[in-house]
């Protein structure tokens, strides 16, 4: 088999109920020159059965086992790092690509000459249904203007690993680390490109909506804070715009 053009890392921590129908998703791309590596995460529901048996069923897809629980982002960077293709995305067990997603943001990506794209989604309900709530996204976005918004969802991304290391997507290993890697790689002063059409169905949990605020403006406010070491007055205003942009997200 030939080095893959595209290397999609999905993270599976027990998620039998749904990660049949995210590979699904992958499969079903019009843009097939891909692998796709499944890193399980110490399972209990029987996840990394169902994994074993879709890696027989095409030669594409790879199970990479995480010995330990250790969590999405060391997962997504064990993935990383056994990688082959030029091209990297991140794939959530519970979300599902639309058919073109691959295809699609590969060609933006090239005609943008990036290192790092992402596109717009839609928010599904547990069934995995769209909710026609969709969370548009910029033309371009830096550093700056990153911090003030969460708009670029790990589902989305795609990077050109011929214009990043390894290292600029090696996610910390802290909460929101995503968001953090994010402005990790643009803090470098890379700019990403925002493709607005939703590609990706982000499956949300039936979890309370309290306590998600809760928790999410913690984990805001420590980025701000200790990874990025932001001034307390700077932290506030990012922290500001950064509410007011997440409220209006939820409209």
């Amino acid at each position: 088999m030939n080095e893959p053009l595209i290397s999609v890392v999905v993270p599976v921590h027990n998620a039998a109920p749904f990660i049949e129908e995210t590979v699904a998703s992958v499969l079903a791309q019009t843009e097939g020159d891909f692998e796709l590596l499944l890193v399980e995460d110490a399972s209990s529901d029987g996840s990394l059965e169902i994994m074993k048996r879709l890696e027989k069923t095409d030669e594409r897809i790879r199970v990479i086992i995480n010995h330990g629980t250790h969590g999405a982002a060391y997962a997504r960077n064990l993935g990383s790092a056994s990688s082959k293709g030029r091209y990297l995305c991140f794939l959530d067990a519970d979300d599902i690509w639309l058919p073109e997603k691959l295809e699609e943001e590969l060609d933006f990506l090239r005609k943008k000459d990036a290192a790092f794209v992402f596109t717009a989604y839609e928010f599904a309900d547990k069934n995995g249904k769209g909710t026609g709530r969709y969370v548009r996204v910029p033309e371009m976005l830096d550093y700056e203007h990153a911090l003030s918004r969460t708009v670029i969802f790990t589902s989305t991304v795609m990077f050109d690993m011929e214009k990043l290391s390894k290292d600029h997507v090696k996610m910390p290993y802290i909460k929101s680390e995503d968001t953090a890697c994010w402005w990790k790689i643009l803090g470098s002063g890379v700019t990403a490109f925002g493709l607005d059409k939703s590609l990706v169905l982000y499956r949300r949990a039936g979890e309370s909506l309290s306590s998600n605020k809760i928790e999410a403006v913690k984990r805001i406010w420590y980025l701000y804070r200790v990874q990025e070491g932001l001034p307390f007055f700077k932290s506030v205003a990012c922290f500001i715009s950064w509410a007011v942009r997440a409220s209006l997200r939820r409209l």
